[in-house]
């Protein structure tokens, strides 16, 4: 796959100044009563947040862009932010100006939101290197794209990780791409988690769009639960990643890029407050 390079940060990395110019007037954190539910995290226009069984992996995944499963890119996390779930109710002090048409914009603030919750009650301090190494780059594939654009309007939903919302895709055997509205940010972010290299986007679209299809074989999977014998065996009827993403008028092409490895220097469990 090629050496990588890596250049390591002289600071450690809490949250960014912008980050730190946002505020919440309330912030409730308690362990989830029900840890059997699947997690939902929704960000209103207002920029409250509401997490139902979060497990601190997702809030890091989210405000840094990195995978969920396990993955060099987020190392020296403790088992209990992987296996503790919370639920969580946020309110920002000020309008956080997420009623807006530009994604872009929603995400960068959701992600400081984000950055500022678990630096303000996790306590969470990660170290950053930058590390040029080999990746996927999401592209088009020259065959026309293959996808319609979702009736959702970003002003409409702007973060709901639940079934059949935006930004999200519902959870299936196999990991199928289904979502009523995600944008190439949202899909390159969700395949990281199931293949052997970090996966960038590159295909230059816009806007949010609605995806279907079957599973596909995963070309990395976590261990499976304790317990289980799950195995790899189990997804070889099911078509490959590249067969799936040529449907949608996509493809993978390997690249090199430099992305962002993050430390966990600290993270704390939080008080019930």
């Amino acid at each position: 796959m090629g050496a990588s390079r890596s250049f390591t940060a002289l600071v450690l990395l809490v949250v960014s100044p912008l980050a730190r110019s946002q505020r919440f007037s309330r912030i409730d954190i308690k362990p989830s009563s029900n840890v059997s539910s699947p997690s939902r995290l929704q960000v209103l226009p207002s920029g409250e947040l509401i997490g139902h069984s979060i497990p601190v992996v997702e809030l890091i995944s989210l405000a840094y862009a990195v995978p969920n499963n396990p993955s060099p890119r987020l190392a020296s996390l403790p088992d209990w932010a992987v296996r503790e779930r919370f639920d969580i109710e946020a309110k920002a002090s000020l309008p956080s100006n997420l009623d807006t048409k530009d994604i872009q914009a929603q995400r960068r603030t959701i992600e400081l939101l984000l950055q500022k919750l678990l630096s303000e009650r996790f306590g969470l301090v990660l170290r950053v290197r930058s590390v040029t190494r080999p990746v996927y780059a999401l592209t088009l594939s020259g065959n026309g794209l293959k996808l319609a654009k979702s009736v959702i309007s970003p002003r409409d939903c702007i973060f709901d990780t639940g079934p059949e919302s935006c930004h999200a895709f519902a959870i299936g055997f196999g990991h199928p791409l289904n979502s009523r509205a995600a944008d190439m940010f949202d899909l390159a972010h969700y395949l990281e988690n199931w293949t052997d290299l970090p996966v960038v986007d590159r295909t230059g679209l816009t806007g949010m769009f609605e995806m279907h299809s079957q599973g596909w074989q995963p070309m990395n999977l976590p261990p499976p639960p304790p317990g289980t014998s799950a195995t790899r065996a189990e997804f070889g009827r099911l078509a490959t990643l590249s067969v799936v993403l040529s449907r949608f008028g996509l493809q993978l092409r390997h690249e090199k890029a430099s992305l962002p490895f993050y430390t966990v220097e600290r993270v704390d469990q939080p008080d019930a407050k």
